[in-house]
């Protein structure tokens, strides 16, 4: 007997997933006495006129029922003489496309389905891409109701070309395509007599007989464990399923991520000892010696798995919330269940069409490349290589609902990859011959406070006194530096993040940096003071908002209060006041010419200190 097959059906609402395998058991005979006598008397007072609703099979939910739709992921477990089954019928609904994700995440082959009537659509293609997302690299396309457009075989064969150049830019093993009518029963069981065109196999006698590779039989060994069984003080075995390659006793392995050695002292396979064990098998494991294994720990012969705190990946965002920036999430990887937090967007890929949109936020059924960063460094590959060390979820921390799922590209080692480099001349080298300290100087406040003005009228003064500096203004580096960047909240962080390192840069060459920006959130001003350290002076221009909107000659704050301008700050952005600023100035108060002496005055005195 062929190996356990599990697949999924998939495709657009109403394109008749669920009749189709309704039909499939009703007709092979794989249901039980009581669910058929249920399936007739359901039918009787349902939607389709007295005769046998087969999707009712899986669609047990009322509100499925009710609207003749799939909502949730309905399993069912079936076996017939050549091979046993495990389907996962998917809901086609735009909606709950993320219930067809976790049907396709434990899936090695999908049926597609399209209605022949309409052929390839956008929810088409949108499944075609999560199947590749999850790896699926089997698939059938299900051209049904056929029946609708009586059997024509031109038409059928447009829609597989159609579908084919979907296909094309996808890693598939196997493709076959099946004219069907999941009403009537053509080529679901048996060869139809409606389609003597057609010299393929039926859909039952594909899904019996299609040869799924198994690519991790040939894989060095890998055990996430699952469980440290320890009965007694004499007995510690290492508990988990295989998933890939073959172990035997007496092979040597290696436990990560402490990267300790032992060799195998005795294999259980469930209960019975065993000589070796193989891809699928649970098994428990004894070492000849003692290592540190726990939950989450890997049993490997592979010396290429990841070890780091840090990857790529690609996500589906399951949430009706869209994604917080700086959130925190549990990560599921293999066995172990760490904090992680998704550190930058890369961009969002068009579930339609492939292409790769920038964007600042992630919202429910989209598809984005990001960096995810965990709280300590774990064991996980890249996905092509192994599902379940290159497969993951994020779960929310306060709902405990899944908010993702994904899959890992690489990782980004940062601690083996990348080393600091000590330069020959220091940055109090390079101070001493200016002859000064090392100092950022910080302007914060609203649109119209001064900031800029400000800036440049200190520039200016202390170049006159003999100082060297450098000006950084928050409108030119979102010309250069920043110009990727728009004005969420994900996008100001870096925005900052990126001015301060850069600032950092500066001080390091001796220079006195000047800095004008907005910069609204006290955290992101406590991260710039973290990254620039010792010589960090924050200028608060506390000038109010009235007298900010009185010097808009650019007219911001208009367009700002009548929705032209999202994300402006003071208006439809908050902006958080530093709590102990080094100066505090409000600029209504004094002439340029005095805010300039106070300020400059201050940092002189400030700088004679250090």
């Amino acid at each position: 007997m062929k190996r356990l097959l599990r697949f999924i059906t998939c495709g657009s609402v109403d394109d008749g997933k669920s009749t189709l395998i309704g039909h499939m058991l009703y007709k092979a005979k794989l249901l039980y006495t009581d669910e058929e006598k249920a399936l007739r008397l359901d039918s009787k007072v349902g939607n389709n006129a007295g005769k046998i609703d087969y999707s009712l099979l899986l669609d047990g939910l009322i509100a499925e029922r009710e609207q003749g739709i799939t909502i949730d992921v309905a399993y069912r477990y079936f076996t017939t003489e050549k091979r046993s089954f495990i389907v996962a019928d998917t809901p086609g609904h735009e909606e709950y496309t993320h219930n067809m994700a976790v049907g396709a995440s434990y899936a090695d082959l999908a049926i597609i389905l399209v209605d022949a009537t309409k052929g390839v659509v956008t929810q088409t293609k949108r499944h075609l891409r999560i199947c590749s997302l999850m790896g699926i690299e089997n698939l059938v396309l299900v051209v049904n109701k056929m029946d609708l457009i009586e059997f024509d075989q031109n038409k059928f064969t447009k829609i597989t070309q159609d579908f084919m150049k979907e296909i094309y830019n996808f890693n598939l093993e196997n493709l076959q395509a099946i004219p069907i009518s999941a009403t009537e029963g053509d080529n679901i069981i048996h060869r139809s007599k409606n389609t003597l065109w057609y010299d393929g196999p039926s859909l039952l006698q594909y899904i019996e007989t299609v040869d799924i590779k198994l690519d991790y039989q040939q894989d060095n060994f890998i055990m996430p464990v699952q469980r440290v069984s320890r009965p007694n003080h004499t007995f510690r075995g290492y508990q988990g399923q295989v998933e890939a390659g073959n172990i035997s006793l007496g092979e040597e392995v290696i436990s990560l991520p402490n990267n300790e050695r032992a060799k195998i002292k005795h294999i259980l396979v469930t209960n019975k000892e065993e000589n070796s064990a193989s891809v699928g098998n649970p098994v428990t494991i004894q070492l000849d010696r003692e290592v540190d294994v726990s939950r989450g720990s890997v049993l490997t012969t592979s010396e290429n798995l990841y070890i780091s705190d840090m990857f790529t990946g690609t996500i589906f965002w399951m949430d009706s919330n869209n994604f917080t920036p700086n959130s925190s999430y549990l990560i599921k990887v293999g066995t172990k269940i760490i904090p992680a937090k998704i550190t930058s967007i890369k961009h969002k890929i068009d579930i339609n069409t492939g292409n790769r949109l920038l964007v600042n936020e992630i919202m429910k059924n989209e598809l984005v490349e990001c960096n995810i960063l965990l709280s300590e460094k774990i064991v996980f590959y890249s996905f092509k290589k192994n599902k379940s060390l290159g497969s993951f979820i994020l779960i929310d921390r306060l709902t405990n609902l899944t908010s993702a799922c994904g899959v890992i590209s690489q990782s980004i080692n940062k601690s083996s990859n990348v080393y600091w480099g000590d330069t020959f001349i220091s940055r109090e080298t390079r101070a001493s011959q200016k002859g000064q300290t090392p100092l950022t100087l910080w302007f914060t406040g609203l649109s119209g406070s001064g900031k800029t003005t400000l800036a440049n009228e200190v520039d200016k003064r202390l170049v006159t006194l003999g100082y060297h500096t450098m000006i950084l203004d928050g409108d030119n580096i979102r010309h250069g530096l920043s110009k990727d960047l728009g004005f969420s909240r994900t996008d100001r962080i870096e925005n900052i993040r990126r001015i301060s390192e850069v600032a950092n840069l500066m001080n390091d060459s001796g220079l006195i940096t000047i800095i004008a920006t907005i910069s609204p959130y006290e955290n992101d001003r406590e991260n710039a003071r973290k990254i620039i350290g010792e010589g960090f002076i924050e200028i608060y221009l506390n000038t109010s908002l009235e007298e900010c909107e009185k010097r808009d000659v650019k007219g911001l704050y208009k367009k700002a209060r009548n929705g032209k301008i999202s994300n402006f700050t003071g208006i439809s952005s908050p902006y958080q006041e530093p709590k102990k600023p080094e100066i505090k100035l409000d600029t209504s108060k004094y002439s340029i010419e005095e805010a300039t002496n106070i300020i400059v005055k201050k940092i002189i005195k400030f700088e004679l200190n250090q």
